[in-house]
């Protein structure tokens, strides 16, 4: 089912300000934040000789939960004390940018939640070992790149099961993310996404870059070189379907709870631009 199209953002302070104005559902000074929690993440996988730490800033609106991740203590102390109860619109201005993204997201998700009618095609997470499922979840993500074997994937935000994914495919990964370092098979991890852009064929860019502020620029310059950009996004998996048709061809959409948390099976949502995006 196609759903219908809605009005493309141009940038995110422009869909915030709609939210903000009541353009895209209820009133937002109407709305509270009825519970703020973290989500502390620390992974390594057995078999593989490094790991990672994130953060997850979570706002539960209604029967929505909205979600940011951030660097590990990146958050000022008492911001989960600041959302819990606050007027959404109050956080949609909050002065930090993750609180802004995840409040985004939870009014979003609670506007056109993950559904079929709203242009969402569920896939299931099978269970298994957090391993098992990163592969998974790395495997559906791939799904929606339109490249031939041979081609070349910039990978914004790595990780490291999307790498060796892509590598499975015939593909070959740039990686890049803000910390730089090494990934798993020692390749060096650029630092600036932007200057690779014009030697890749497609871009799979992390929700993550909502939350530090890196997203536009990407989008835009993805849009100038005429790159298909695919998001995978346990960052604002409501926020990004926005911009389908407007720079981001294709959502992996991940909402709380994420993969990690349990074994169980779990579902995550595909979005494509040529299926209609959400209303």
């Amino acid at each position: 089912m196609k759903a219908a199209p809605h009005a493309l953002a141009p940038c995110l302070d422009t869909l915030l300000g709609q939210a903000l104005a009541g353009e895209l559902g209820p009133d937002p000074t109407t709305r509270r934040i009825a519970v703020a929690f973290t989500t502390s993440q620390a992974v390594r996988h057995d078999g593989r000789s490094g790991g990672y730490r994130n953060e997850v800033l979570s706002l539960r609106l209604d029967r929505a939960v909205g979600s940011c991740a951030t660097e590990p203590g990146a958050l000022p102390p008492g911001t989960v004390e600041d959302c819990a109860g606050a007027e959404v619109a109050g956080l949609l201005q909050h002065p930090v940018l993750p609180v802004r993204v995840a409040a985004l997201d939870a009014y979003l998700m609670d506007v056109a939640p993950h559904t079929p009618a709203h242009g969402a095609q569920p896939v299931t997470v099978p269970a298994g070992s957090s391993l098992e499922r990163s592969r998974a979840r790395a495997a559906a993500v791939t799904d929606l790149l339109d490249v031939e074997p041979g081609g070349t994937v910039l990978v914004v935000g790595v990780v490291n099961s999307l790498l060796a994914e892509l590598r499975s495919r015939g593909l070959t990964g740039i990686p890049c993310d803000l910390k730089g370092g090494v990934t798993e098979w020692g390749e060096p991890i650029g630092t600036d996404a932007l200057t690779e852009i014009g030697r890749c064929d497609a871009v799979l860019a992390s929700g993550m870059t909502l939350g530090n502020g890196t997203f536009d620029p990407l989008r835009r310059s993805a849009q100038e070189h005429g790159k298909p950009l695919v998001m995978f996004a346990q960052t604002g998996s409501a926020v990004l379907p926005r911009f389908l048709g407007a720079g981001v061809a294709a959502v992996c959409a991940e909402p709380y709870p994420f993969f990690w948390l349990d074994g169980g099976p779990g579902t995550i949502h595909h979005y494509r631009a040529d299926d209609g995006g959400t209303s």
